[in-house]
């Protein structure tokens, strides 16, 4: 009887030494000392899909007194000739925006032009649609006039 009491103490001495040792990964350090850190999970935050709103500004117009500007609100985009450093102003493009939904460097979408406000403009695009490509600051399409075409690049204001 003596010897299975030793065997039993001995077999619940050598558990709990081995119990003390050893904790689950989940777990965090044994130690409560102020050294010790703990971490956390940290919140995840959605991404903001990318904002093209605002108002942006040619930078390719190779000309010091003429460029052209957008502006894009809601659901428009809206683009006008500058002519003489700003005293004269003559509508381009209005058409349609599609916002982008994702974080993303690039962004394209087609507008449908608003016939209702270009067809009157003398110098606005006859154009049904025109093409817009986002690329890391850059707004670029195309404009064609007497057979040339040229891509047009806007950085924001």
């Amino acid at each position: 009887m003596k010897k299975w009491l030793t065997l039993i103490t001995l077999t619940m001495g050598l558990s709990l030494a081995l119990g003390a040792c050893s904790t689950p990964e989940t777990e965090g350090p044994l130690s409560t000392s102020p050294d010790a850190t703990s971490i956390s999970p940290q919140p995840t935050s959605t991404p903001t899909p990318l904002d093209l709103t605002g108002d942006w500004k040619q930078t390719n117009s190779g000309a010091d007194d003429s460029w052209q500007e957008a502006t894009i609100s809601g659901d428009t985009i809206e683009i006008f000739w500058i002519i003489d450093n700003g005293d004269t102003t003559a509508l381009y493009w209005s058409g349609s925006f599609t916002a982008p939904t994702q974080p993303v460097d690039k962004y394209f979408w087609t507008s449908n032009n608003d016939h209702s406000k270009t067809d009157d403009a003398m110098l606005a695009s006859s154009d049904n649609t025109k093409d817009f490509t986002y690329d890391n600051g850059v707004i670029s399409y195309k404009v064609s006039a007497f057979d040339v075409t040229k891509t047009f690049r806007l950085e924001r204001l």
